[in-house]
């Protein structure tokens, strides 16, 4: 397992959504991903798309005007 980190700043919908999916595609299960992004409605997009595909919304946090949100990788 590994951990990996995604700069999705200055992105807006549906851009942090499509990042995450493309790196997600590249990683193993269990592998976790911390995404920064300051597009306040990622907040609700990234854990709608864990849910939908299978993964795992760790948690979340704020820093400034930066979303810090952690996943993990589920299976195929």
């Amino acid at each position: 397992m590994s951990h990996h980190k995604l700069d999705a700043r200055r992105l807006l919908c549906p851009m942090p959504v499509i990042r995450t999916q493309n790196l997600v595609k590249t990683l193993n299960p269990g592998d976790t991903v911390e995404i920064t992004s300051t597009d306040p409605g990622a907040l609700s997009d990234i854990p709608a798309w864990c849910k939908i595909n299978g993964h795992k919304f760790l948690d979340h946090h704020k820093q400034g005007d930066e979303l810090i949100m952690n996943i993990e990788v589920g299976e195929d």
